[in-house]
């Protein structure tokens, strides 16, 4: 009895546990991929909550139900294969989506979609939830196949319990007294007839006696009895649990409950109120009915306390009225109307929350076994519903995305229309096309013609557009190579004009020579401008005369050889023998072709020799200026001929200069009559060679280049705010004892800068490019304000104020821009890198106090 009873409990509450959790497991799949697709589609994070919640409790089902399946080797193998697949799909997919998502990536989430590898893993796991639960109801109808044949085998052991008494009986009878014999007779007539009722357990023995048979057929009976009640329930209750499956709706879920849990309680009446939630408010609002004939009598609502179904779901108790008063209500029937006489309100619970409260009435009172079914029904109908509104949830949320997918659909229709449309115009247009170019086929030398035409128009176009572009970067850097030596002129002269009687002569010869000096790079650049303009606008004048090529070797070591000895290089001058002692020639144009050439080795050659051979060529001189220099990249080495270009074009390169030089050797190379090639490798040097004829013969000019003039102006805000700056007065006891750190690459406005700063006081650090500035500011973080040059070598001003304000974090340290490059947009792009203000150059040095003053009196305040 007791193994029946095992094994009736394990039916009951096993089997019904583990469908409930594969349901649950799927819901929260299915809430998980509807949350996903919700938030990628909408972007709404509100659809997350259902996916973060499935994804914190589906391994906890997932345990719960791999533990029920412990004696199920074949079902726990399943389960484990399903385990990796729901873990690749929320990694590889879910939170992949989410993030993609989140990130903005469209890309990324359309491609993932386009593969549909998410819905073949969903479906595979759909698959195996399906096979699963198949193979768990085959299982469940297997124990209840066991369960009968138990029972079966239960009664035929208890038959022949009752054979072995009534032999026992028959025997004891023998020696007992003929008085009892009559009812022993009517027990043995009792138990044949229930071994002859097929298992009905509501067979019952009937003995008149009062003596210990009496006693046994007492008992025999308490023990149909109660078999009989626990097989009803537990038959109750899988027949219940059948109905679950398939529902996807909660109202037809618990109409479904109703119809088949009334008729089991004998009631003539039911009603279900579900939870329901608004505006962060309980209500318990009626969804089905059994039996009635009015419901606009009936209460569609109860909050929880009101009421008996309001105090029920409050208490989360079973409610038996007996002895209800006739007016209450009535059941109705086809001949008359009837008072119920008992009222059955319980709650239905699932994890501790009333998800519903049912009540029930009958015309008789109801029975304990009533009461035990509703109890056990409690938390399984509870979960079901829960599982319903889950997947109802799902649904609705598929639904939606099936309009989006539908709507989505539509306008590729309507596209993929627009796009045939189109293809018949595009088709038609083909037609014409023939037709014309059949009528017009001996027009097609002139389309030939025009297309030739055409094609040159396009790359003279481009030629103009690069030279625009060449000319924009190379006004870039002559704003820079001009106003370098103009600052440091200025800054001196105003120096020297402001200087009293105690200034140091020594101090002022080196103003003067700085002075000098840049003078002469001024000049210097100033010819070279005014040499290309000449040459483009055809005016240049070359004058025929004898060279005398023996003097060129030692002209060119009087010009070079202090250079070389400066920059411990070897310099070696070499003429062949066979060499003429005389060309003719424009010797001034040669000499300053050969000084450029010179002039740039020496500049790129840090290590090594430089080296000058004249030889003779088949059409005159063949000289070549060799170096063991930087070298030129083989992709630069026909643009650097080009008029304002570079090898490096930027404000940024180590070496500096205009990139004029070599621009302004082609052409008069060209005028002379010869031609100029290079021979260059990357790290290992560079050979320009020369080549001119002995016998001048004039060349005409080339036609000038377009030129278009760049002028770049200042806003008329921005020179009234400079203006207003230098008129500010400052105190020279501000600046007593301040330490400024120069960044500034060029060794005359240091020396003008410092001349000057140090003047007032203040003790001046100098860094000649950003990374030495990063390196000191690194040391050390007691500079009160910095001065720093926009292009530099090796690290540029903007780079180094972003490395400041970034890196360093010295986001108070004031910092003072000082350009040479007056571009439009100039002072926004320095205050974007981090500047504190902006000076351009040639400055004015009072104004450059003036800056000072203010930020060093803000610090000051701030402090």
């Amino acid at each position: 009895m007791t193994a029946l009873q095992k094994e009736v409990d394990f039916v009951s509450q096993h089997d019904v546990e583990v469908h409930d959790l594969a349901n649950q497991i799927q819901k929260n799949m299915l809430d998980m991929e509807t949350g996903m697709r919700g938030f990628v589609i909408t972007g709404d994070e509100q659809y997350l909550e259902p996916y973060n919640q499935a994804n914190r409790s589906w391994l906890n089902n997932y345990n719960k139900l791999h533990s029920l399946l412990k004696e199920n080797g074949n079902q726990q193998r399943t389960l484990d294969e399903m385990k990796p697949l729901i873990i690749d799909w929320i990694t590889d997919f879910g939170e992949a989506a989410i993030q993609q998502k989140k990130a903005g990536d469209t890309t990324a989430l359309n491609a993932q979609f386009k593969n549909h590898g998410e819905e073949k893993m969903m479906e595979q796991l759909r698959t195996q939830f399906t096979s699963f639960l198949a193979k768990e109801k085959q299982s469940t109808n297997e124990r209840i196949n066991k369960l009968n044949q138990n029972t079966a085998n239960l009664k035929i052991t208890l038959y022949a319990i009752i054979l072995m008494v009534t032999v026992i009986t028959l025997v004891t009878a023998f020696y007992l007294s003929r008085s009892i014999v009559h009812t022993i007779r009517q027990v043995v007539k009792t138990i044949k007839s229930i071994t002859e009722s097929k298992v009905d357990l509501t067979t019952r023995i009937h003995v008149k006696t009062k003596d210990e048979t009496r006693e046994l057929a007492d008992a025999m009976n308490d023990l149909l009895n109660n078999l009989e009640k626990q097989s009803w329930v537990q038959k109750s209750i899988t027949e219940i649990s059948l109905i679950y499956q398939g529902i996807t709706d909660v109202k037809e879920l618990s109409k479904g409950f109703l119809m088949k849990l009334a008729p089991m309680l004998e009631a003539v009446y039911g009603v279900i109120y579900l939870r329901k939630t608004q505006d962060s408010e309980v209500f318990y609002v009626k969804a089905a009915s059994y039996a009635l004939a009015n419901d606009a009598e009936m209460a569609e609502s109860f909050r929880p306390g009101e009421g008996v179904i309001g105090q029920a779901a409050v208490d989360k108790r079973i409610f038996l009225i007996d002895r209800l008063p006739e007016e209450h209500f009535k059941m109705i029937t086809g001949l008359g109307a009837s008072s119920p006489r008992s009222l059955l309100v319980a709650p239905i619970l699932y994890e501790g929350r009333v998800e519903a409260v049912v009540e029930f009435a009958a015309l008789e009172p109801f029975q304990s076994k009533h009461l035990t079914l509703l109890d056990l029904l409690q938390d399984k109908f509870g979960s079901a519903i829960s599982s319903v509104q889950g997947r109802m949830e799902v649904e609705r949320l598929l639904g939606e995305s099936q309009v989006m997918t539908e709507e989505l659909q539509a306008q590729s229709e309507e596209l993929q229309a627009q796009s045939e449309e189109l293809q018949m115009q595009q088709d038609q247009l083909q037609t014409t096309n023939e037709f014309l170019a059949v009528q017009k086929q001996y027009a097609e030398q002139r389309a030939l013609e025009l297309k030739k035409a055409k094609d040159e128009l396009e790359e003279y176009s481009r030629k103009l557009q690069q030279s625009s572009q060449y000319k924009s970067d190379f006004l870039a850097n002559m704003s820079h190579e001009l106003r370098t030596p103009l600052n440091s002129i200025i800054i001196l002269s105003q120096m020297l004009m402001e200087s009293d009687e105690d200034t140091n002569l020594e101090e002022v010869k080196d103003s003067a020579r700085v002075i000098n000096t840049a003078g002469e790079d001024l000049l210097r650049l100033i010819n070279d401008i005014l040499d290309l303009s000449k040459i483009e606008a055809g005016k240049i004048e070359i004058l025929t005369d004898e060279v005398n090529v023996t003097e060129l070797p030692q002209m060119l070591r009087n010009m070079f050889d202090p250079v070389a000895a400066k920059k411990n290089l070897t310099f070696e001058v070499m003429m062949d023998s066979d060499v003429p002692d005389v060309i003719s020639t424009d010797g001034q144009r040669l000499q300053q072709i050969l000084k450029n050439l010179l002039s740039n080795a020496f500049k790129f050659t840090e290590k090594g020799s430089v080296s000058v051979r004249i030889s003779l060529a088949e059409r005159g001189l063949a000289i070549a200026v060799r170096d063991t220099g930087i070298g030129i990249p083989p992709d630069k080495q026909q643009i650097i001929f080009e008029a304002f270009q570079q090898v490096d074009g930027t404000t940024n390169r180590q070496y500096g200069g205009t990139g004029l030089g070599l621009s302004i050797c082609r052409e008069f190379t060209h005028l002379l009559g010869g031609t100029l090639t290079v021979d260059s490798e990357p790290g290992k040097g560079s050979t320009f060679t020369l080549y001119i004829p002995s016998t001048l013969e004039i060349v005409e000019s080339p036609e000038p280049l377009a030129l278009e003039e760049a002028a770049v102006t200042v806003s008329e805000s921005e020179l009234v705010k400079q203006e207003e700056a230098a008129s500010v007065e400052y105190e020279g006891s501000i600046f007593k004892g301040k330490k400024i750190l120069l960044v500034e690459d060029d060794g005359r406005n240091i020396f003008a800068l410092i001349s000057a700063l140090e003047k007032k006081g203040i003790i001046v650090e100098v860094a000649k490019n950003g990374k030495e500035a990063i390196g000191i500011l690194r040391e050390g973080s007691d500079f009160d304000l910095v001065i720093m040059d926009i292009m530099m070598p090796v690290m540029g001003g903007y780079e180094t104020m972003q490395i400041i304000r970034g890196e360093l974090g010295m986001h108070k340290l004031p910092i003072i821009a000082l350009t040479a490059k007056a571009m439009k947009g100039e002072r926004e792009k320095c205050m974007e890198a981090g500047a504190s203000d902006y000076i351009m150059k040639p400055l004015n040095i009072n104004q450059l106090f003036s800056l000072m003053s203010v930020w060093l009196t803000e610090q000051v305040d701030g402090e």
